[in-house]
């Protein structure tokens, strides 16, 4: 006997969680662009019908357990962009992007740069979205899972230890042309601290772990 499934439709000719196949079909059927996926348990679906079929779906693919999952529809604001950055060795091949938080959408990316750390790519991620930002003339919030590139962008300065050598010369270009829009332009965009423990891993997130 085949197990019970529930399935949740987020967008279709009607919404919510459904206890058949055939009454899931019924509610998808013909709808261009139609939202839905199936689950074993009532409860896993109940909760994935709390966020956004695009926050389910981006959260998931990362792996992203459900409790944190609905940790994050509660406490993040996803009218926000969020940036992250990944090293390959310290130093390494590094690079890091920018995503619309509600969408996952990836709106910048840079790298990857020769000899460089994942603290100055959260750094550099951190201040090219604030240009970003700047540029639209938005005030939107910016997340970073950094606590050390945030207090870099606060203080103005990419505080690395890095030396520069003839494989990073253009990294280190890049930081001094940051440090140098850091202080030479002001921001009201709140910069916020993404919360690892309890919402899983920041959507920008390069999934290397």
């Amino acid at each position: 006997m085949a197990k019970k499934k529930y399935y949740v439709v987020w967008k279709g000719n009607k919404t919510g969680i459904f206890t058949s196949w055939d009454a899931c079909k019924k509610a998808v059927a013909g709808f261009k662009g139609a939202q839905y996926k199936s689950f074993k348990s009532l409860a896993e679906a109940e909760e994935a019908f709390k966020v956004s079929f695009f926050e389910y779906k981006e959260n998931n693919q990362n792996g992203v357990p459900l409790f944190q999952l609905e940790k994050r529809a509660k406490e993040v604001n996803f009218d926000s962009i969020n940036v992250d950055a990944a090293s390959s060795g310290n130093p390494g091949k590094m690079e890091y992007r920018g995503v619309y938080t509600k969408t996952g959408k990836e709106i910048f990316k840079q790298g990857p740069f020769q000899e460089g750390t994942n603290n100055i790519g959260e750094f550099l991620a951190l201040v090219h979205g604030l240009a970003f930002l700047q540029q639209k003339k938005s005030n939107l919030p910016i997340y970073s899972d950094s606590k050390i590139a945030i207090g870099w962008v606060k203080k103005k300065r990419c505080n690395t230890k890095l030396q520069p050598n003839a494989k990073n010369t253009d990294l280190f270009q890049l930081i001094k042309r940051a440090e140098a829009w850091l202080h030479n332009n002001s921001y009201s965009n709140p910069i916020l601290k993404w919360n690892t423990k309890e919402w899983g891993e920041i959507p920008a997130d390069f999934g290397r772990k």
